[in-house]
């Protein structure tokens, strides 16, 4: 898992949507990845905490790549997780 920078939005249900992330790598220059669709989104709890996972698929490279993404929401940080 590895802490990212998130723009996201929710609605007035309070159903949040993740838009695009800034991936850093050590040593490379960020990259601006748009999420181009939410193919699952559930709830789980890891290690006592809450968290949203969802899966989403984006073009990385010129390539089309299913990974997933979780939000923890106690503390509302993003991690991208199985990439």
């Amino acid at each position: 898992m590895k802490n990212i920078e998130m723009i996201s939005y929710s609605n007035c249900e309070g159903i949040i949507r993740p838009i695009r992330f800034r991936w850093l790598e050590d040593g490379q220059e960020p990259k601006i990845i748009k999420i181009d669709r939410i193919l699952d989104r559930k709830e789980e709890k890891l290690a006592g905490n809450r968290m949203l996972v969802f899966t989403v698929q984006s073009i990385i490279d010129n390539v089309e790549r299913i990974f997933e993404m979780k939000y923890e929401i106690n503390t509302c940080k993003w991690y991208l997780y199985k990439i």
